[in-house]
C-alpha cells in the first residue's frame, strides 16, 4: 500500500472495555476531525484485565481481550477506507512477570539457566549474596518466606492437564523443575518408572526437550482417577503446616532456580532488572538478537503485511543500548517495507538543553518536551516570587524544585532502588579490583561517590559507547560531577575521578581484551540503567507530589526547575525541530500526564494573579479549620496541593459532586503515597489517610464545608475563562508549529482530568460525534461545553489536510509584536513555496479579560498592539478561523482585527492552492 501522509495522530487506550472493534465505528469521526493516524496503546497480549497494555505476557499474539488479530484487521480496513494509518506502541524494555500467565517467565523459573529463555531476561546470576548464587529472587510473597510456608499459603499443586507440579501463592505460580518430580512421584509405586526418568533429567544434557514428553506421559496417566488421587495424596506429605511437610517443601523449594521471598526484600536484594521498582515487570535483554527477534516477531509480521504504519517505542532509556536498538529496528522495518517510510518515535524525557540524538535514525520523540515548551510560554514570570514565598512559608519545604528532587533521589536510591544501586556499586567495585592502581578503593567509598553522582544527574541518562562519552554526554557528566563535589567530602573526590574515568571517560578499548573490558562495559550499562529510573521515580513519582509552587509546572517531561521562559526560546525550539525532527510528535496530553491539558492551562493563570491567589489561600486555610479532626491533618503542603488540584479540576458543569469527591479521593490517596512523606505504598499510614479523606469529604459534601467549597468554586470560576483561552492557545500552537500534533483520547473537549487512572476514564465519543456534526453556531457563547475547542481543532487539522506541505515543511518565522500588550501575544508565520500561514494566540490574558464570562479578549482592549508582517504588503484576502470575513493587512496587522471575533486565530491566503 502507499504510505499515509502523517498529519495528526489520535491516541487511544485499548482494553477489554474499549476493544479494537469498538474503535471501528469511530473511524469516520476521527477522519472528519482531521486525524491521519490512530496511535494505539500496546496491542500484544497483556495480563488479563490490563487497562494499559504495557504488561505484555505474550509478544507473539495480538491481545485476545481486544479482539485479537481479526479485530485488528477490521480496524485497519476501516482506517484504509478513510486513507488513515495505524501507529503501534510497543514495549521493548520489559514484560509482565509473576502471576501465572507469562510462558517465557514460567519456563525460566522451571529450568533456570537451562531454559532457552534464561538469557531473555536481564538477570544477575552471579550474585554476591550466597543465598542467591545461581538463583532468582522472587519477591512476590505477602509475608516473610518462613511465615508463608508455615501458614500453608505456599501449597504444592499438580496440573493434570499439563502433567506438571508447581507451588501456588494466590495469583502466582512457581513451577517445580521436572528433575525434582521424582521426589514427589516415588510415593506412588506404579509411577516409579516415571519418577526415575524424571530424576535422570538432572544428568542429561537434553533435559529441557526430554521433559516435555515425560510431562505428557504423566498427564496421560493422571487421566486415570486412581492415579490422580494417588498423586494428590503424595502432595499431602509436602503440607508445610505440618513439621515434616514444612521440611520437605522447604527442601524442594531450595532446589529450585529461584528463592521465594517477601515483596519487601525486592528493594534491597533484587538480582534482576525491573521496570523502575515494579516487581511485576521484568527487564528484557533486547540487545541480544534472539530476544529482539522473538519479542518483535508479531510486530514485524504486521508491518510486512502492511497493517502498521509507524511505531512508538516505550521507555527507550531502559534499554542497554538505545542507539543500537533504534538503528537495528530501522534497518528491519525498512527491509520489511521498502516502498514506504514508517516513522519511529521514542518515548524519551529530554532534560533542560538536551536534544534527541540524530544518529538514532528515528523520526522524533513522543512530544513530552513540547508540553513543557508551551507551558513555559503561558506562565508569567512575575508570579513566581509570591507563589514560592507562599509555599515556602506555609509548608517549610524548599521552594526550589531541584532541592526537593535531590532529597527524593537520595530517598529512592536508599529505598525502592537500593538493590539496583547496589548492583551498580558492586559492578564498579569489580572494575576497581581489576586494576592494581584502583584496587584499594572500598565499596563504601564507591557507594558514597556513586550516590551523589546519580543524585545530581541533570538528565535521565547518558549513552556511553565503545568510544566513551560523546560531547553532549560529557557536558552532562561534568554537571553531575560538579554537583557531587559540592556535597561529598573532599576525601571522596578521588573516587569521583575514577568514576569519571570508568563511566565513559576511558573507552572500553583502552581496557585489556577479555574480562577487564567486559566488566567495564557491564558497569557502564548498569549505571545508565540506574540513572533513568532514579530520575523518574524521584521526580515524576515523588517530588511532583511534594512540591507545589504551581502544579501546572509539575508534569512528565517538564523542566520543573524552570517556572517560565522567554518567548524567544519557544520560537527557537520550533525552528530547531523543523531542522532536525520535523515529524516529531507534539503532545499536550498523554496517558502518563499528572493532570489534564486544560487543567494545567487553567492553573497557569495563577502565575498572572499570584498576589490575589495568596490572599485566597490564606482565607481558605482559615475557613478550613472547622473541617479538621487533627490540626496537623492534612499537612500544610498536602492542603495547598489539594487547593490547586481543586482549582485546576473543578468541572465547568458540576452535576455530580459525589462522583467528583470519589475521583478526588482516588487522586489524593495516590498523591499521599507517591509523596512518601506521611504515607507510602509500602507502608500506608491509615490514620493520616483517613484524616485527609475526612477533610476532603467535609469540604465537598458536608454543610460545614459550604463556606470553603463556595469560595474555591468562586475562585475556579474567576480563572476559568483565562484558563480556557490558554487551552485554546495551546491547542492551536500544537496544531500549527513544526511537528505532528498528537491528540489524546477525548481531549477535543475540555480536559480537566486528574492523574491516571482518572485520565484513562471512558470517553463519550457519541457526544463528540454529535457536536462535530452539528451546525457550529454560538460556539463562543457556549464555550463551557467544549464544542469551541473541538471546532478549532477540526478546522486547523483539516487545514493541515488541505495544505500538508505548508504545515509539514513550511519555513517558520517568529513575528515581531509591537504596542501596549506586545508581551501578551505569540505570533509566527509558516511559508512554503509562496504559500503563507499566520498564527496569532494571546497569553497572560487574565487581566485583559477583567470579569468577562467568555474566553475572548474584547477587540478594543488590545489598543495599538500589532504584528509586523513578513510578506509583501500587496497580498490580500487572508481568511481566518471561525469567521467568514477576510482580513486585508498591510505591513502590520492589528491584534484587534486578528482577534476581534475569535479567541485565537490562524490565517491563510484564501486564493492559494497547494500543489
Amino acid at each position: 500500500m502507499n504510505a499515509v501522509l502523517l498529519r495528526a495522530t489520535q491516541r487511544l487506550q485499548f482494553h477489554k472495555g474499549f476493544t479494537l472493534d469498538d474503535a471501528v465505528p469511530l473511524v469516520p469521526y476521527f477522519a472528519s476531525l482531521g486525524i491521519s493516524h490512530l496511535y494505539a496503546s500496546p496491542l500484544l497480549k497483556a495480563r488479563a484485565g490490563s487497562m494499559h497494555g504495557y504488561d505484555v505476557v505474550d509478544p507473539t499474539t495480538v491481545n485476545p481481550e481486544l479482539g485479537g488479530e481479526p479485530a485488528l484487521r477490521r480496524l485497519v480496513a476501516a482506517l484504509r477506507a478513510h486513507d488513515m494509518g495505524l501507529i503501534l506502541d510497543i514495549v521493548s524494555n520489559h514484560m509482565a512477570v509473576g502471576g501465572s500467565d507469562n510462558p517465557w517467565w514460567l519456563d525460566l523459573l522451571e529450568w533456570g539457566r537451562l531454559s532457552p529463555y534464561s538469557e531473555f531476561f536481564d538477570i544477575q546470576w552471579h550474585s554476591p549474596d550466597p543465598l542467591l548464587k545461581g538463583q532468582l529472587l522472587m519477591p512476590f510473597l505477602g509475608s516473610d518466606y518462613g511465615e508463608a510456608l508455615q501458614s500453608g499459603t505456599l501449597p504444592l499443586r499438580f496440573d493434570p492437564a499439563q502433567g506438571s507440579f508447581f507451588v501456588e501463592h494466590y495469583e502466582h505460580r512457581f513451577p517445580i523443575c521436572p528433575s525434582d518430580y521424582g521426589d514427589i512421584l516415588r510415593a506412588h509405586p506404579p509411577l516409579k518408572d516415571l519418577a526415575d526418568r524424571f530424576s535422570a533429567l538432572a544428568y542429561q544434557a537434553d533435559a529441557w526437550p526430554q521433559a516435555a514428553s515425560l510431562k505428557q506421559a504423566l498427564a496421560q496417566r493422571a487421566q486415570a482417577p486412581l492415579t490422580l488421587a494417588a498423586i494428590e495424596h503424595a502432595l499431602e506429605v509436602f503440607d508445610a503446616r505440618q513439621p515434616q511437610g514444612f521440611a520437605r517443601l522447604h527442601q524442594l523449594l531450595e532446589q529450585q532456580a529461584y528463592r521465594l521471598a517477601s515483596w519487601r526484600t525486592a528493594a534491597d536484594d533484587i538480582n534482576w532488572r525491573r521496570f523502575f521498582d515494579v516487581n511485576e515487570l521484568g527487564g528484557l535483554r533486547v540487545e541480544r538478537t534472539t530476544v529482539f527477534e522473538a519479542t518483535h516477531s508479531k510486530i514485524f509480521q504486521l508491518i510486512s503485511e502492511g497493517l502498521v504504519d509507524g511505531l512508538r517505542i516505550d521507555h527507550i532509556d531502559g534499554l542497554a543500548d538505545p542507539r543500537g536498538y533504534c538503528r537495528k529496528l530501522r534497518r528491519r522495518v525498512d527491509g520489511l517495507s521498502p516502498n514506504r517510510h514508517l516513522p519511529i518515535f521514542v518515548e524519551k524525557i529530554l532534560g533542560a538543553g538536551e536534544t534527541l540524538r540524530e544518529d538514532w535514525r528515528v523520526d522524533g520523540t513522543t512530544g513530552y518536551e513540547f508540553m513543557n515548551q508551551v507551558s513555559l510560554v503561558q506562565h508569567d514570570p512575575q508570579g513566581f516570587e509570591a507563589l514560592a514565598r507562599l509555599w515556602r512559608e506555609a509548608t517549610e519545604r524548599p521552594s526550589a524544585f531541584i532541592e526537593e528532587a535531590w532529597l527524593a533521589r537520595q530517598q529512592i536510591l536508599n529505598g525502592s532502588l537500593a538493590g539496583d544501586f547496589e548492583s551498580v556499586a558492586q559492578a564498579l567495585l569489580q572494575v576497581a579490583r581489576a586494576d592494581v592502581m584502583s584496587r584499594d578503593l572500598t565499596l563504601g567509598a564507591i557507594r558514597r561517590a556513586l550516590q551523589e553522582l546519580v543524585v545530581h544527574f541533570p538528565v535521565y541518562r547518558t549513552y556511553i559507547s565503545a568510544r566513551g562519552r560523546s560531547a553532549a554526554d560529557e557536558s552532562v557528566f561534568q554537571q553531575a560531577l560538579a554537583g557531587a563535589r559540592g556535597t561529598l567530602s573532599e576525601a571522596d573526590w578521588p573516587v569521583l575521578d575514577y568514576l569519571q574515568q570508568w563511566l565513559g571517560g576511558q573507552t572500553w578499548r583502552e581496557r585489556p581484551v577479555g574480562q577487564p573490558r567486559k566488566i567495564l562495559k557491564h558497569a557502564c550499562v548498569r549505571f545508565q540503567q540506574l540513572t533513568s529510573p532514579a530520575a523518574a521515580k524521584a521526580v515524576e513519582d515523588t517530588a511532583f507530589y511534594r512540591s507545589a509552587v504551581l502544579l501546572s509546572r509539575n508534569d512528565v517531561g517538564f523542566c520543573t526547575e524552570q517556572f517560565s521562559a522567554p518567548l524567544a526560546d519557544f520560537h527557537a525550539a520550533n525552528q530547531q525541530r523543523l531542522q532536525t525532527f520535523p515529524d516529531n510528535l507534539l503532545a499536550t496530553a498523554t496517558h502518563d500526564h499528572k493532570r489534564g491539558e486544560d487543567s494545567r492551562a487553567r492553573l497557569a493563570v495563577l502565575s498572572e494573579c499570584a498576589p490575589w491567589y495568596v490572599e485566597q489561600v490564606q482565607h481558605w486555610r482559615r475557613l478550613a479549620m472547622p473541617l479538621r479532626d487533627d490540626p496537623g491533618i492534612p499537612s500544610a503542603g498536602d492542603e495547598l496541593i489539594l487547593y490547586q488540584v481543586l482549582l485546576g479540576s473543578w468541572p465547568l458543569d458540576l452535576h455530580d459532586i459525589d462522583d467528583y469527591q470519589q475521583r478526588l479521593w482516588q487522586w489524593q490517596q495516590k498523591a499521599l503515597r507517591e509523596a512518601k512523606l506521611h504515607s507510602s505504598w509500602s507502608a500506608p499510614n491509615d490514620l493520616y489517610e483517613q484524616g485527609v479523606e475526612a477533610f476532603l469529604t467535609r469540604l465537598l459534601l458536608d454543610p460545614i464545608g459550604l463556606p470553603l467549597r463556595t469560595a474555591i468554586h468562586a475562585a475556579a470560576e474567576a480563572i476559568a475563562p483565562a484558563g480556557a483561552l490558554n487551552g485554546l492557545a495551546q491547542s492551536l500552537l500544537r496544531n500549527t508549529v513544526p511537528g505532528v500534533p498528537d491528540l489524546y483520547q477525548g481531549d477535543e473537549f475540555w480536559d480537566l482530568s486528574l492523574v491516571d487512572p482518572d485520565n484513562r476514564r471512558a470517553v463519550d465519543f457519541s457526544a463528540r460525534q454529535r457536536a462535530l456534526a452539528a451546525a457550529p453556531g454560538a460556539l463562543l457563547e457556549r464555550w463551557r461545553d467544549g464544542h469551541l475547542k473541538q471546532a478549532l481543532i477540526a478546522q486547523v487539522l483539516n487545514l493541515r489536510k488541505a495544505h500538508p506541505l505548508l504545515f509539514a515543511r513550511g519555513r517558520y518565522e517568529a513575528l515581531q509584536v509591537l504596542g501596549k500588550h506586545a508581551q501578551r501575544v505569540v505570533a509566527f508565520s509558516r511559508e512554503y513555496q509562496g504559500q503563507w500561514l499566520l498564527v496569532v494566540v494571546p497569553r497572560w490574558t487574565h487581566a485583559l479579560l477583567e470579569n468577562s464570562a467568555q474566553p475572548r479578549v474584547d477587540a478594543q482592549v488590545w489598543g495599538d498592539t500589532r504584528i509586523k508582517l513578513p510578506f509583501d504588503a500587496t497580498m490580500q484576502n487572508w481568511k481566518g478561523l471561525l469567521q467568514t470575513g477576510a482580513v486585508t493587512p498591510n505591513k502590520e496587522l492589528l491584534i484587534s482585527a486578528a482577534l476581534g471575533d475569535v479567541p485565537v486565530n490562524v490565517f491563510i491566503h484564501s486564493d492559494d492552492q497547494e500543489s
